[in-house]
């Protein structure tokens, strides 16, 4: 039976189910050492090697009953069970020394047999009621299951029921009949085999278990885990796909030491952390796209870390095949007209950028210098290009810079138009532009096949007042936490609210905005930018001379 359980033994089995196929082979032990036993002595530790078996076996049953009929019981409540059964039990080995358990015990030899008669004394009482409550409290339990759990086997209860029964009877035939041979080992190995026959099937009632294993074998889904600090837990085969360089990390090393996991998942679990609402994103690989999804690791209720979850969300294979199969003349067409498209998109969100800052008295023409003095930026960046940036990346985050306040439609025009400086509660009030922009951004992209466009365009929308030492909002982001985009972003965003006229300030002269930009290279904005800050200051001057 033992080996027959370990064929079938799965990792998710209750560890009662374990135990209970320790403990019967013990107590059938203890009965063939008693039935070949010639001495008093010999028979009595035979005895006390039974009764170590029954004990214990019959509480590890009854456990077990409760967590197949999925009636939990409560930690303090078996610990206390486990005290009294030892506490019953250990008289047992006073036997031969002592009148608890045994008052009075004669052996004799019979055709080579020894029998033992055997006066019982008030432990084996005690003993005896312990064992016919814990079979009653496992009957009631199933029978209570047959009637109340809709959710629990009637195949397994039947099979429980049958076990227990069996023993009971057994037990009762023996005392009853008064037998020379003892069948208790016999009802123990029929219990044995009812529960072999429910271990056969027990995990695939469990839905939790199944489902994760069947996720874990399953080569089109993946999954990273990560713990609070973010150190690595594991991944399956896809995730590696996807991100080769999970290859390199050990389990327990912190992904945030590699730069390429740091960049594409630590960011966005941090993003996650700030708004929970922001759980997914998108990954190309080849041909496919796919959606990965940000929850919290559970470990019962407790959240232990992160998990990642990877499913393909290519949408429209058969649209993508038929397109590559388009002639030249063909996929002119649709290129024009795509263009045409995404220039009507542009202009509409353009004329949407424009109409929310027509609501602010204080950044008339705020959209088109701020675009502009991205773009002179990027022209000085991709000269050297330290940074590795695509062309697209700094198309994209020109295109993108128009919608970096695109927020502020949601701030009130009593604060939005407010014609001087605002208090310490109306500037709490405006700084909601940031995150606000981030969510109307994403809704009005979130329908793109341009997926980087759709990030950077939120970026720069959520973080462009995020500071290089941790002090900005929304979300107080540090160093290289901040994207890129949004802290390229910073930059001009500020050199225009330096040099430009507001209803509650002059303009500065260049001379005082590039001191103001210069002191805070590396506090308010990335120091690795300032080279090119400073390739680009001509420019920009001579830019804004231009609008006087």
């Amino acid at each position: 039976m033992v080996a027959a359980y370990a064929l079938v033994w799965h990792k998710h089995y209750d560890l009662f189910l374990s135990l209970i196929f320790c403990f019967v082979p013990i107590a059938n032990l203890g009965y063939l050492l008693e039935e070949k036993s010639l001495t008093v002595p010999e028979n009595l530790i035979a005895i006390k090697i039974t009764y170590i078996g029954g004990s214990y076996l019959l509480l590890f049953i009854m456990f077990a009953i409760f967590n197949m009929c999925d009636l939990k019981l409560k930690k303090p409540l078996r610990f206390t069970l486990l005290l009294v059964t030892t506490a019953i039990f250990l008289p047992v080995l006073t036997i031969g020394n002592g009148t608890f358990f045994y008052r009075e015990i004669q052996g004799t030899l019979i055709n080579g047999k020894l029998v033992l008669q055997k006066v019982y004394g008030p432990g084996h009482t005690i003993y005896y009621i312990m064992l016919v409550t814990y079979v009653i409290i496992s009957c009631s339990v199933i029978l209570y299951s047959q009637k109340k759990k809709r959710d629990v086997s009637t195949r397994t209860i039947r099979y429980l029921l049958a076990g227990e029964l069996t023993t009971v009877f057994i037990f009762f035939v023996v005392k009853i009949f008064k037998l020379n041979i003892d069948l208790t080992p016999l009802g123990y190995i029929i219990d044995d085999f009812f529960i072999l026959v429910i271990a056969s099937r027990l995990h695939l009632y469990d839905v939790t278990d199944t489902v994760i294993d069947t996720i874990s074998l399953n080569q089109e889904i993946g999954f990273i885990n990560l713990d609070k600090k973010f150190n690595y837990l594991g991944s399956n085969s896809l995730s590696k796909k996807l991100f080769p360089s999970l290859e390199e990390i050990r389990i327990d090393q912190n992904v945030t030491k590699n730069e390429d996991l740091d960049r594409e998942i630590v960011s966005k679990i941090r993003r996650f952390i700030n708004d929970n609402s922001k759980n997914t994103f998108l990954k190309k690989y080849g041909d496919k796209v796919y959606q990965i999804n940000i929850d919290y690791l559970y470990n019962g209720k407790y959240k232990r870390g992160y998990m990642l979850f990877i499913q393909d969300d290519t949408q429209d294979q058969k649209y993508i095949q038929l397109m590559e199969n388009f002639n030249s003349k063909l996929q002119d067409e649709v290129a024009q007209k795509t263009e045409h498209i995404v220039k009507m998109h542009d202009n509409l969100i353009l004329s949407i950028a424009t109409m929310v800052e027509s609501r602010d008295n204080s950044t008339g023409g705020h959209i088109k210098r701020t675009s502009e003095g991205v773009h002179i930026l990027m022209t000085e960046i991709m000269k050297h290009n330290e940074f590795n940036i695509s062309k697209e990346f700094c198309k994209d985050i020109i295109k993108a810079a128009p919608m970096h306040d695109l927020g502020k439609i949601a701030v009130d025009d009593a604060i939005l138009r407010k014609p001087g400086r605002f208090t310490p509660e109306e500037f709490e009030k405006m700084k909601t532009h940031a995150e606000e922009g981030a969510k109307i951004v994403h809704e009005i992209l979130k329908e793109t096949d341009d997926f980087t466009f759709h990030q950077i365009a939120e970026n720069i929308a959520h973080y462009h007042h995020e500071r290089w030492d941790g002090s900005g909002y929304p979300c107080g982001l540090k160093g290289e936490e901040i994207p890129l985009e949004a802290r390229i972003m910073a930059i001009a965003d500020v050199y225009d609210a330096l040099v430009s006229k507001r209803v509650y300030k002059e303009k500065m002269s260049f001379e005082q905005a590039d001191k103001i930009i210069m002191d805070g290279m590396g506090k308010q904005f990335d120091k690795k930018l300032e080279q090119y800050y400073l390739a680009a200051r001509p420019k920009l001057e001579a830019y804004y001379k231009g609008l006087e």
